[in-house]
């Protein structure tokens, strides 16, 4: 599954100059947590969160000190900013439309952010976000289709799908029957366990012959 399966087409956004007030009503009207901000060409150059807002209050009587880390420098420059450019967080941390939505999901808990704006890569321009609460929308998909992906998985692997029963119950696939060789049990669990919306794979299956066990030489 992509972003463009989950994204939002509307993107708040601001430019450098928003002074503080101004990022704080557009964040209360359209009830969002952070906003991107972009320059005169619609290219996201960073973001603006409710926490680098809230730096105003926890931060902005605090002195700082030549033995501040690079982090701390950084909030006391946000809380004395007045402006978008002095509060954000640059530069922005982009994806587009393809951009699959397992790697979305990396990208914010890497980098400990809530959404992400999506741009068009010919031009760099915003044209969506996506928000933490849509990614998860991949775990309310039917079981139908995770049952789908899991015929089509069967059919790169040669695995008769005939012979397994599928089970899709709250985000977990029970396998049960059996397949021709001992390697493709792994290797098909591995694959289920990778679908978008699938939280664990319980794996009954049985095997007609052993491929991995060596034979011994006959004597």
């Amino acid at each position: 599954m992509k972003v463009s399966d989950v994204m939002g087409t509307r993107a708040v956004a601001v430019r450098p100059e928003a002074p503080f007030t101004e990022i704080v009503e557009a964040m209360r009207r359209f009830k969002v947590g952070a906003l991107t901000v972009i320059d005169a060409d619609d290219h996201p150059i960073g973001m603006v969160s409710d926490d680098d807002l809230l730096l105003k209050e926890t931060d902005s009587t605090s002195a700082g000190s030549v033995f501040d880390s690079r982090r701390r420098r950084q909030e006391h420059h946000k809380a004395a900013g007045i402006t978008a450019r002095e509060m954000m967080t640059s530069p922005a941390i982009t994806v587009t439309k393809d951009t699959v939505v397992r790697d979305a999901a990396r990208l914010m808990h890497r980098y400990r952010i809530k959404q992400l704006p999506v741009i068009e890569p010919a031009t760099g321009r915003l044209v969506g976000t996506v928000h933490q609460s849509d990614l998860l929308k991949v775990f309310t998909r039917p079981a139908e289709e995770i049952d789908g992906e899991i015929t089509e998985i069967c059919n790169r692997l040669y695995v008769d799908r005939e012979h397994l029963t599928v089970d899709v119950a709250a985000g977990v696939v029970t396998l049960t029957g059996h397949v021709g060789f001992r390697s493709q049990i792994s290797r098909l669990a591995a694959a289920v366990h990778g679908i978008d919306g699938v939280l664990d794979v319980e794996n009954r299956l049985a095997y007609r012959s052993d491929d991995l066990t060596p034979t011994p030489p006959l004597l």
